[in-house]
């Protein structure tokens, strides 16, 4: 066979020769016979690939522009300034209808919406009757448009609720008293369609119904009188198909003006949504309230307009049901449907409130009075408080009360991984695949809901008797000294503010991301668990008899697919979701008063010393603090310090002795050359970590914090005729700060070299943290540009400012200016610079519009490449 490097060189691609038309080119690394290519296939290749190298060898492919003959060495003035003025003008095209898409959005639809609401709620018909003129009234326009985002986003929040819940009864089925009555027992069924006979016999996947000759027949455009009365669903709304609709072409962001009528439908859905959802309850809660006189007691809940708007959702509850039962009585299937649905809009909405917003403000409540004795305090200092801002008063209780629900929740979840299945029947799985709490809402009746809610907050409040307000009983009659907690700030102390930037920046991150409370938590119960169970045999009963069984699981419920708040559906409905069977022993009920009375007895015992004892270590620590210390004219001996910090130092002085205790006791069994070896090893650990320790959270942050002082507090803070006096502890701190704030920033940037080396410090860590790598990369260039930005502006300002100026005003003027005169200098330099380039590639697209006609790829040069490898 002949050697096919003496042939004729051909395409990589196309696989044809050259031709003096299409010559080939080798623009990359490639050797042998994938050297080759043509022009044209390897801009189709690089179209469709989307890539501009090489896949084989990861060469660049570069092509040389191809201008006309004519073309002048410089362009004209004329055309670049043509090309300037299209630019401007394209950028304020764009300019202009951006403004028109965030004042529509922002400003006309929130603005649009408060003055509808405003007006509806004035109670006058003269108010809804001058509405147009108020529309167009400048009076407060800036507070109307901020009350109307409020109302624009309750209102997308309930239409959204209303889609939701829709889906819901689609895909779970309605409650059965709403589906009893359906023929031949299809209560799932929920698309409007004609009975399917032989001459009907398949429907097609677009929604069209194929006849025998062929003739499609719509499904919505059948007769009514063929739509089984039974089947009939007025909350099915068909999938009728629409046009492709982007967010870009809704909010109006791709440059068409097709998003101003999506403003004016939703201008109307938020009028509908106010008139239907907020003013019809507001004015039937209000006749009942005038009926029952109870104007004063509402009035003074400080939330009239809410209270009588939930009555009067209460009241079209009633309603609803009352007339349902007599469409039920008479016969009027399709009226007794839409009646039964609206009262499960009703039904849910309500009790949603009710859980996710009265029940946690009643937890937090509850807590807050519980706990009155702790911060030296009284009810009538809360209720004065209350009244002097109900809003935020009633916002803070149900902020804490959502949160103690969230971890009562967790702890539930985590004594399930301990105990045996089935201890916990009584308490609703969150994690279980069947439980759906938007379904409950549906299913269930109100009497089961309501017996619910109290069994919920009966078992909420326990809870919290015995976590905080016994343990704060016992502690004053035991140590009367130790409360109350100070909770008053002080900020007048510079090494105070300093220590508590230390805290929330250093100490408590460190704490809640190296923590293994999890873990400890469930050796504590089981081990807990383990002595009880040996105390009262129960061993079988808390923790089974170690034998893996098959859980016997209960009924499966109607499936959906939602999450729901955590503390919703704590308690079951009826027996368990999964339990394991256990040997009952003799007295069984005597043995379970005892587990529950020592239960009780080992909560209010951590209680009281979670309480107590990260606090009073976190006392002891701060003493030692020498701005802290108190005077010999304060009468108590505790520092005057916010009870936040020394809790928080506490606990983590806790977590460390809990980390070193349980190092120690996992070494010892293996030996002593074990441990000698994990000594040394963590020796070595530890000392690369105190040097990158010092580095990035000593030097780096003081160098940070001291040239943000120098250009931005000195300058402005500190008169001429004063000296500054810098302190770097403070600056340190707030150094910690800034260097956070710059991390973060960082990290959001562009790919380049220190946000690389900032993401790998992260992710090594300490443990495989390579400290060559790491100062190499980040911390010494860091340093050296730091110091540099201190370092030259003190040169200039101390050494060669005196050589030219005689003047001691002058030169103390140049002083303390020079920092932010630096800093404004380069920054103006460098957007300068950017801009220079900016131009520079206008330039280029100008003289490109106009005179380029073409690119030719350019060949890699072997020969090169090869003579300089030698």
């Amino acid at each position: 066979m002949d050697d096919p490097s003496q042939g004729a060189d051909i395409c990589r691609v196309c696989r044809s020769e050259g031709m003096p038309e299409r010559p080939l080119f080798h623009p990359c690394i490639c050797t042998g016979s994938i050297k080759y290519i043509h022009q044209e296939c390897l801009v189709q290749w690089m179209r469709y690939s989307r890539k501009e190298y090489c896949e084989l060898c990861s060469y660049r492919f570069s092509f040389t522009p191809i201008y006309a003959p004519d073309m002048p060495r410089r362009l004209p003035i004329k055309d670049v300034a043509a090309g300037i003025t299209s630019s401007v003008l394209t950028g304020i095209k764009y300019w202009l209808h951006f403004t028109l898409v965030g004042l529509a959005w922002l400003c006309i639809v929130p603005f649009t919406a408060c003055r509808i609401y405003r007006s509806l709620f004035n109670g006058s018909f003269d108010a809804v009757m001058s509405l147009p003129v108020d529309m167009w009234s400048s009076k407060n326009i800036s507070g109307d448009i901020f009350h109307g985002c409020f109302v624009v986003t309750c209102t997308l929040f309930a239409f959204i609720g209303l889609i939701w819940l829709r889906e819901q009864i689609l895909h779970g089925g309605g409650p059965d008293w709403l589906e009893r009555d359906e023929p031949n027992n299809q209560q799932q069924l929920n698309v409007v369609l004609p009975p399917i006979h032989e001459e009907h016999p398949l429907e097609e996947a677009d929604g069209e119904v194929r006849l025998e000759n062929g003739n499609p027949i719509d499904g919505n455009q059948v007769d009514g009188n063929q739509v089984d009365e039974g089947h009939w669903n007025p909350i099915d709304w068909g999938d009728r198909a629409a046009e492709d609709l982007t967010w870009e072409r809704l909010l109006g962001l791709d440059g068409s003006l097709v998003f101003l009528e999506h403003v004016f439908w939703v201008v109307s859905m938020n009028a509908l949504f106010i008139l239907v959802f907020a003013f019809c309850p507001y004015q039937m809660g209000n006749l009942a309230i005038t009926a029952m006189a109870l104007q004063d007691k509402v009035a003074a809940s400080h939330f009239e307009g809410l209270v009588t708007t939930l009555c009067g959702y209460c009241l079209i509850g009633i309603c609803l049901l009352i007339m349902h039962t007599v469409a039920t009585i008479i016969g009027f299937r399709r009226s007794k449907r839409i009646i039964g649905l609206s009262y499960i809009v009703v039904k849910v909405s309500l009790l949603s409130v009710v859980e996710i917003g009265v029940l946690p403000l009643v937890c937090g409540w509850w807590l807050d009075i519980c706990s009155l004795s702790m911060f030296d305090t009284s009810f009538k200092d809360r209720l004065a408080s209350f009244r002097l801002a109900p809003g935020t008063s009633m916002f803070i209780h149900w902020l804490v009360g959502m949160v103690y629900v969230y971890y009562f929740a967790s702890f539930v979840l985590l004594l399930r991984e301990v105990v045996r299945p089935g201890v916990l029947w009584f308490l609703r799985n969150l994690n279980d695949p069947d439980f759906s709490p938007i379904q409950e809402l549906i299913q269930q009746g109100m009497l089961q809901h309501g017996r619910r809610l109290i069994a919920s907050a009966m078992i909420f409040g326990t809870a919290v008797f015995l976590v905080v307000w016994l343990p704060i009983r016992i502690l004053k009659s035991m140590w009367p000294s130790f409360l109350p907690y100070n909770v008053t700030l002080h900020s007048d102390s510079v090494n105070e503010l300093s220590m508590e930037l230390l805290l929330l920046q250093v100490v408590l991150p460190a704490l809640l991301e190296q923590t293994h409370t999890r873990n400890w938590l469930k050796m504590g119960i089981r081990f807990w668990c383990l002595i009880v169970s040996h105390l009262l045999g129960l061993k079988s009963y808390l923790l089974g008899d170690g034998e893996e069984l098959p859980p016997v699981v209960a009924p499966i419920h109607p499936p959906a697919a939602d999450l729901g708040a955590a503390h919703e559906g704590l308690l079951r409905r009826g027996g368990p979701v999964g339990f394991r069977p256990y040997n009952r022993p003799t007295n069984f009920a005597i043995r379970l008063i005892a587990l529950l009375v020592l239960v009780a007895l080992s909560v209010v015992v951590i209680s009281l010393t979670i309480i107590t004892l990260p606090v009073w270590l976190g006392r002891l620590a701060m003493s030692f603090w020498p701005a802290l210390l108190p005077s010999a004219t304060e009468p108590s001996p505790m520092p005057n310090i916010h009870e936040l910090y020394t809790a928080a130092c506490g606990t983590y002085i806790c977590w460390l002795s809990v980390r070193a205790v349980c190092f120690i006791a996992g070494w010892l069994p293996e030996g002593r050359t074990v441990v000698i070896n994990r000594l040394k090893f963590w020796l070595k650990i530890s000392s690369k970590a105190m040097v990158a320790f010092i580095v990035l959270l000593g030097i780096i942050p003081f160098l940070f914090g001291l040239l943000l002082e120098l250009v931005m507090v000195v300058p402005f803070r500190v008169p001429l005729h004063q000296t500054p006096v810098l302190w770097a502890w403070q600056d340190w701190a707030l150094g910690v700060l800034y260097m956070k704030i710059a991390c973060a920033i960082t990290l959001m940037g562009p790919d380049w070299s220190l946000r690389r080396a900032i993401e790998r410090t992260y992710r090594d860590g300490f443990m495989r943290l390579d400290l060559k790598l790491m100062m190499q990369d980040l911390a010494i260039p860091v340093i050296a540009v730091l110091s540099l930005f201190l370092a030259v502006p003190y040169v200039i300002a101390y050494s060669v400012t005196p050589l030219i100026f005689k003047n001691h005003a002058t030169r103390l003027l140049i002083a303390r200016r020079i920092y932010p005169i630096v800093m404004v200098t380069m920054a103006v330099v460098k957007v300068m610079l950017m801009q220079v380039r900016q131009f520079k590639r206008l330039y280029e697209h100008i003289k490109n519009d106009k005179y380029l006609v073409g690119r030719r790829l350019v060949n890699y040069n072997h020969t090169s490449s090869v003579s300089g490898q030698n």
